[in-house]
């Protein structure tokens, strides 16, 4: 990746995302909501972690994950 695909990548990043620490302090939170109300009403509810997992792909992993070992 070059610096330019870097600087794209990085002006490309919604505003509301909370960033790495916040996402993974909250994702048995945020699991809790996909699993109890959908997909929808945690997006709804956490804008900002929801838009943290479009961006991040290892925090997304690691939501699926669990989502998939709570049988979600």
């Amino acid at each position: 990746m070059s610096g330019w695909d870097e600087l794209d990548r990085f002006l490309l990043t919604d505003p509301r995302d909370v960033g790495c620490d916040e996402a993974i302090r909250l994702l048995h939170v945020y699991a809790d909501v996909v699993l109890a109300h959908g997909r929808d009403h945690a997006v709804a509810r956490y804008p900002g972690i929801a838009a943290h997992f479009l961006a991040c792909g290892p925090c997304r992993e690691d939501l699926e994950g669990l989502l998939l070992a709570a049988g979600g």
